[in-house]
Formats: structure tokens, C-alpha cells, sequence
């Protein structure tokens, strides 16, 4: 399509679709039906609760389609999840480097995910992965700063298509106990692809390049793959030190 030529409308009405299971958390939704259904057959009276266990594990795993903003100048969010700190700070060792995110801090934005919000997480831009950096630590609760340097969590640095490179950090919390990823280094991704998730309750912290601007403030909720969360070129946050 030139630039001239107006993009196609469609015609087929976009009708809403029940979210699906990712199959990494089918085996626990069979697992919790399985208990259900004995304690149906041995304590019916406890069978109710158990009910509500399967379904809040089916839940959990939940995987809904998302739609992508379309631009090359936006980075659009790797989780759902609130808005809980967004703070310069140094680079981790990890996505550092002259190969990696230089060694200037960046804005950092951390976005939290209670044990009610969709955990798969997607990249924020399209490109080639170019490193996953697992690191085995403590299970501290994600909400915290030193979150970030003490807890189990596993890194991950694309470049973009135009040469730019973003790193984010998929960071365990207190419930959370595995880190599983989708992609490893080599990988080409398209933004809003899913590249893993953390079981129960974490934490992603997102390193924004500094010729792009965050989009996002403190307290709001993102989608992953949708809400933009940075932009080049954008207006900038009031109180935050771009």
C-alpha cells in the first residue's frame, strides 16, 4: 500500500470470543478437576470450593486474543497487570553492555500482576531476540524495589527492526514459583507476541530507550500487547525524569 492509498476497512463484524486455556496450564486445570472430583465422591460437602479452585486455575491460564497497535514508534506493554513504579535506574548487568542497553540508566516500568491477572507475557516490540538470561533467586514480594535484583527472574533483550534495542524482566514474587519462557535468544518476534509466563503473581519490568517516551502513569492498568506504553516522540509524564 502506498501512502497515498487509504488502508481497507472490513466488513466482518469482530464479535467477542471466549478466552482459551494455554495449554502450559491445562495439565493443572485437569489436575485440579481430578481433586475435585474426589472430594465430590469421598466429602460432596467440600465439593463446591474445590469447584471454584478448577475454575479459578482455569482462569489464571488464561490466554485472550489481543490486538496490537499498529506503528513502528510505540512500545506496547508485556503485561497486564497496575502500573506500580516508574524510576530511572541502572541497567542490569544482564542487558547491559554496548551490545545491550548501554551502561546510562533508563527509565524503568514496572508493571505488577496479581494472581487475578492474565500472566502470559508478550514482547513489546517487533524484532530478533538477541538474549534470555535466567537467574535463580529469592521469592520476596514483587511490589518491592530489591525485587528486581534479589528474586528469581529471567531477562530478555530485543531488537527492533529499525536497530532499536528494548530489554525487559520477567521477575517471580511471593506465590510465584517458575518462570517459563516461549522464545529463546536467535528468535524473530512480532510485537505483542507471547514470549512466556510466570506462574502465580510476579512482576515485569520494562527498560525504556531514551529516545522514546513512557506513555503509561502510576496506577493505571495496562493490557499486554495493547496499551502502549511508550511512544517516540510522545508527551512525557509529569513528574518523571525522561
Amino acid at each position: 500500500m502506498t501512502s497515498l492509498e487509504k488502508p481497507e476497512i472490513g466488513t466482518t463484524t469482530v464479535k467477542w470470543r471466549f478466552p482459551s486455556v494455554h495449554p502450559e496450564g491445562r495439565k493443572y486445570v485437569a489436575i485440579a478437576a481430578a481433586i475435585t472430583f474426589i472430594v465430590w465422591l469421598f466429602v460432596p460437602v467440600l465439593t463446591w470450593p474445590f469447584i471454584g479452585l478448577t475454575v479459578w486455575v482455569a482462569a489464571f491460564f488464561r490466554d485472550p486474543v489481543r490486538v496490537t497497535p499498529i506503528g513502528e514508534d510505540v512500545l506496547t506493554a508485556p503485561a497486564d497487570g497496575l502500573i506500580t513504579m516508574i524510576e530511572r535506574v541502572p541497567v542490569p548487568a544482564e542487558l547491559g553492555g554496548e551490545d545491550g542497553l548501554g551502561a546510562e540508566p533508563l527509565v524503568r516500568v514496572s508493571i505488577f500482576m496479581s494472581v487475578f491477572d492474565v500472566h502470559i507475557n508478550r514482547t513489546p516490540l517487533a524484532g530478533t531476540v538477541r538474549r534470555v538470561v535466567y537467574i535463580s533467586g529469592k521469592f520476596l514480594n514483587a511490589d518491592l524495589d530489591k525485587a528486581s535484583e534479589e528474586n528469581e527472574r529471567q531477562h530478555i533483550l530485543v531488537e527492533g527492526l529499525d536497530g532499536r534495542r528494548v530489554g525487559f524482566t520477567q521477575i517471580a514474587g511471593l506465590v510465584a514459583r517458575r518462570i517459563v519462557s516461549f522464545v529463546k535468544s536467535g528468535d524473530i518476534v512480532a510485537t505483542g507476541q507471547r514470549v512466556g509466563l510466570i506462574r502465580f503473581g510476579s512482576r515485569v519490568d520494562v527498560y525504556l530507550p531514551d529516545d522514546m517516551v513512557c506513555q503509561v502513569a502510576l496506577g493505571q492498568r495496562s493490557v499486554a500487547g495493547e496499551t502502549v506504553l511508550a511512544r517516540t516522540g510522545g508527551c512525557p509524564v509529569d513528574g518523571i525524569d525522561q
